[in-house]
């Protein structure tokens, strides 16, 4: 079953996620197999297409962010 979107989500192709968040493409599909780092799943658009919505890109790298400043203010 195809997961639905609402119609004001923009969608990134891999290239498009990669340049976001500078990981390679073997990388980002590590991250998604390991829920350690939370990294969000693709959406299946047909047999040879798949995207990721772009508010769920930018919520991981703002995570990874408070994160890294959290880790800062303990030190």
């Amino acid at each position: 079953m195809e997961a639905k979107l609402p119609q004001h989500q923009i969608l990134l192709t891999l290239p498009e996620v990669v340049a976001r968040t500078r990981l390679s493409k073997p990388t980002i599909y590590k991250y998604i197999a390991d829920e350690e780092h939370d990294f969000p799943k693709q959406v299946r658009l047909g047999p040879n297409r798949v995207v990721w919505v772009e508010s769920e890109i930018e919520r991981w790298i703002n995570k990874r962010r408070k994160n890294r400043e959290r880790e800062q203010q303990a030190a």
